[in-house]
């Protein structure tokens, strides 16, 4: 019998929205999902987080500062349909996590697809605000307090 050996994960941050994000988001929220408005003016302060598997650009997400003082907001989660079921968007997720907590973020906000709030409850997110629309698409905001980097939850 031979031995599998687990895929290769490779997680990189940037300061400025890379190419491989832009492709990203464009397959999956314009192609797929039929967003019009993908692209603003915060993806220029953002962090961005990419995931890569077996060196394959394939899942990303955006960490900006929020309204209130000590919370980021995470957005732009997503997975190529071709990387999707590697636990990809959990990874970058905490990726993005990881990242807010060397900040010193104290919470984390995002404004979710509604029918992804599920995947968001796995995660530790709770709903934090009200269902509404964006692009026509329902969506709800959750949040998360973070722990400090290494404790455990």
């Amino acid at each position: 019998m031979s031995e599998q050996t687990a895929p290769t994960i490779e997680i990189r941050t940037y300061d400025r929205l890379p190419e491989e994000a832009t492709r990203i988001r464009r397959e999956v929220f314009m192609e797929e999902q039929g967003f019009e408005d993908e692209f603003d003016d915060v993806d220029g302060r953002a962090l961005h987080v990419v995931a890569f598997l077996e060196g394959e650009a394939a899942a990303t997400c955006r960490l900006f500062a929020g309204k209130r003082e000590g919370e980021l907001v995470l957005g732009r989660l997503a997975v190529r349909g071709r990387f999707r079921g590697h636990h990809l968007g959990a990874r970058t997720v905490a990726a993005a996590e990881d990242e807010a907590r060397r900040s010193g973020a104290r919470a984390i906000a995002l404004h979710a697809q509604a029918d992804k709030q599920g995947f968001y409850e796995r995660c530790g997110y709770a709903v934090s605000g009200p269902r509404d629309l964006d692009e026509g698409v329902p969506h709800v905001w959750i949040s998360k307090r973070l722990g400090t980097a290494g404790e455990t939850r």
